[in-house]
Formats: C-alpha cells, structure tokens, sequence
C-alpha cells in the first residue's frame, strides 16, 4: 500500500514550489486570499493572478474598495480570470457581508477553532469548503486539507481517496501527518498539472509510475 513518506519524498525530488505557481500564496492578507481564491475558479493560477494584479491597481481588494467600486469597475478588471461579471458580482457581494458583519476585519475568524471558523467562513457568500480550507490552512495553518480538481483526480488515481469532497478531505487528512498538509496540498496539485492530467496522464514519465496503482493496473 502506498506510504504517504514515499509519495512525498518522490514529489519533492521533482517538484519545488514556486510562489507564483500558486495565487493563494501571492498574499498575506485574509479578505485578499478569498477574492484570490474566487478569481481562480474555473481558470489558470496564471490568468488569476494576472486578474488579481490588475484589481489590486484598478480598484484595490480591501472590502471597503470593492463594496465602494461599481460591479462594471470591477468586471473590468478582472477580466483575465474569466466569468468576469459573474465574479465581480460574487466579489461583491462578498465585500458587502464583510463589512455588515466584521466591519471590514475578519482576522479574527483566524482565531477561532477549526470548525467553528470553517462554518463562519462557507456562511459568507460564494466562499465554499474549499475557499475556507485554502483560508484555514494557508493562513490559519489549521489543519484541514483543501481539495481542488487536480487533487480529486490525483488522490482517486493514487487510491488513497475518493467520494465527496468531505469524504476526500478527511482521507487525506488520515494519509498525511498535519505538518505536511500544507506542502502536500501544493505537491499534488503540481502533479495534477504537469503528469496526472484529466486526459492522456503522462504515466510513463510520471514521477510516481513506480508507486502508483493506476500505472500498476495498466501494466497489468
């Protein structure tokens, strides 16, 4: 059975993270990260960083800014990420509940318990589990596993967790130990983009072909 140490030791041997690969990492702020997580829905790390760039220049990311900004002002802006208008909407939406319930400050969610601030956060408009995990786990370091796509696919493909997001949270959560959750969720995510794709997986170049079960299958 795959050992979540072999899978990571095999990971870091090919891959090394790189800030800009990530636009959750681009920030320190908390309102910030959830606006960044939101324009990189449905697109490349690439065209939401380069849409949270311009949003930044054109109308700021503080809440106090976008529930200023109009909704065109800001589509505008962050046009790179895709959905533009339907994510200005969400972005303000979400700076409007902001500053009615925390004034504009929700570092303090940050201090809370593990579940009782991943309840506040999927209560605030168009922030999901995986919005508040990346939130908790990137900022809080609380641990807790977000999942993406290209996890989904990788963690079924390598056999250590399928299901509903929550069922593939907690397996993973199991698979790693909590120091690692962080690096782990970055390593997979690389994986899923330069090998473990959707369509035609490099499985014969792949870093993990000697340890993965879905190259075993094959073989078989």
């Amino acid at each position: 059975m795959l050992r979540s140490d072999e899978l990571l030791k095999a990971l870091r041997r090919e891959f090394k993270i790189n800030h800009k690969d990530f636009v959750a990492l681009a920030t320190r702020d908390p309102f910030e990260l959830l606006v960044a997580t939101i324009l990189s829905q449905n697109t490349s790390d690439k065209n939401s960083s380069r849409a949270l760039e311009e949003l930044r220049r054109r109308v700021g990311t503080s809440p106090e800014n976008l529930s200023r900004a109009s909704g065109e002002e800001i589509a505008e802006a962050i046009r790179t990420a895709g959905l533009h208008r339907t994510k200005a909407k969400a972005l303000r939406k979400l700076a409007d509940e902001v500053m009615r319930r925390y004034s504009g400050d929700i570092k303090r969610l940050l201090a809370m318990p593990l579940d009782k601030a991943r309840r506040e956060l999927m209560s605030l408009p168009k922030v999901g589990e995986k919005t508040a995990d990346v939130f908790l786990l990137f900022l809080g370091e609380k641990p807790t596993f977000p999942v993406d796509t290209h996890i989904r696919r990788v963690s079924r493909r390598l056999g250590i967790a399928e299901g509903s997001y929550e069922d593939i949270r907690k397996s993973l959560m199991k698979f790693f130990n909590p120091k690692d959750y962080l690096e782990a969720h970055l390593l997979l995510i690389s994986l899923g983009r330069r090998y473990c794709m959707a369509r035609k997986p490099a499985c014969g170049i792949c870093p993990l072909k000697d340890i993965c079960p879905k190259v075993f299958e094959e073989r078989g």
